[in-house]
């Protein structure tokens, strides 16, 4: 099973879901793009895009502490326009995002959690 991880990059939360699945899985984690050298803003989206369309389930970490979601919406956005399993966890009480697009985000979800725990526990049943 391949994963791609959208979500913010600030608090490593990756690494609990690697630690958790990450060897009975490839997974597509963004930290990692572009070590070898800087990319451009459209180097980087490419990267995204070409690894959300290899993966079968996006797993998305939308924390209320990022301040935008816009990039882990648009990944979350074409992976489940594409077909892939998109499995979200919106912790509650955003403090920069208004409701209304979380919804949105939660539209373009096929199961959402409301804490990375659950959420990583759901995922484990792909192993």
């Amino acid at each position: 099973m391949n994963i791609y991880l959208a979500g913010g990059m600030r608090t490593n939360w990756q690494d609990k879901v690697i630690e958790a699945v990450g060897f009975a899985h490839r997974i597509f984690d963004p930290r990692k793009k572009g070590a070898e050298k800087s990319m451009t803003l459209e180097e980087y989206g490419t990267w995204d895009l070409t690894y959300v369309k290899k993966c079968d389930i996006v797993f998305v970490y939308m924390e209320k502490t990022n301040p935008s979601g816009i990039g882990l919406a648009c990944e979350a956005g074409v992976g489940y326009g594409i077909g892939k399993t998109v499995i979200t966890v919106i912790e509650p009480d955003n403090e920069h995002q208004a409701d209304r697009y979380i919804a949105f985000l939660k539209k373009v979800s096929h199961v959402v959690f409301d804490n990375l725990e659950d959420g990583i526990e759901y995922l484990k049943a792909y192993v």
